[in-house]
């Protein structure tokens, strides 16, 4: 009888010792798992390349090799808001890709449609010009190059970035006609509507010759008549 209850004393003792175990590793197991959830939350989510937050930092190098946020206004204080929002439109209009860049291709793209193809070198030396990062094609910043030379006259008449800038209509000049491109057409408008004007002018005065030389032969053959019934 006692060697029963002996027996079912050590195994009531093997049980509890098992719980306390179990319940002792399950603990250790529960933070473990708090352990690495927190690791988790503390590392920082990885931003994917070309995202709007990616974009939003900009892509502008800075000497120490890290990023730096770009205000155009800022940097680019000759050109008005209005002009500078123009160009951002341009700019967002051919960059098909959505990636902030104009590359090669967009670039071709652009010029025919501006009415100035280029050839594949053409195009190469246009993005050279202003490729400040040699990453072979052009920021929204080094777009804004194109047209602060343009402005300066630091472009070459026969150059594509100079037939971008002109047929571009956005208004670079300080001659305060609205758009490079109104300025050239008001230019030639301008011509042929004075050369039109003299024509007119002339038209009047040739006219008003041939009325007097006409009403002079009338006097003249008036008098004829007069001096004929006289007789």
């Amino acid at each position: 009888m006692h060697g029963a209850d002996a027996g079912g004393t050590l195994r009531g003792g093997a049980l509890e010792l098992a719980e306390r175990l179990g319940r002792r590793l399950g603990m250790r197991e529960g933070d473990a798992e708090q352990q690495q959830q927190q690791q988790q939350d503390a590392e920082p989510t990885p931003v994917p390349p070309g995202s709007p937050a990616m974009r939003a930092v900009g892509s502008e190098g800075s000497p120490g090799g890290g990023r730096r946020l770009f205000s155009p206004a800022a940097e680019f204080r000759e050109f008005s808001r209005r002009q500078l929002r123009d160009m951002e439109r341009l700019f967002r209009q051919y960059d098909a890709g959505k990636d902030g860049f104009i590359d090669l291709m967009e670039l071709k793209l652009m010029m025919e449609k501006l009415g100035a193809p280029q050839t594949h070198l053409g195009l190469k030396n246009m993005i050279k010009e202003v490729d400040e990062d040699l990453d072979s094609k052009l920021s929204f910043r080094e777009f804004l190059l194109i047209f602060r030379k343009a402005a300066a006259g630091e472009l070459q008449e026969d150059s594509g970035l100079h037939a971008l800038a002109r047929l571009s209509e956005i208004d670079v000049s300080t001659e305060g006609v609205k758009g490079a491109k109104s300025f050239f057409e008001a230019k030639a408008q301008a011509v042929t509507e004075g050369s039109r004007f003299e024509e007119e002018i002339r038209a009047e005065q040739e006219e008003k010759r041939r009325q007097a030389e006409e009403m002079k032969q009338r006097k003249a053959a008036f008098k004829e008549l007069q001096s004929a019934f006289a007789q």
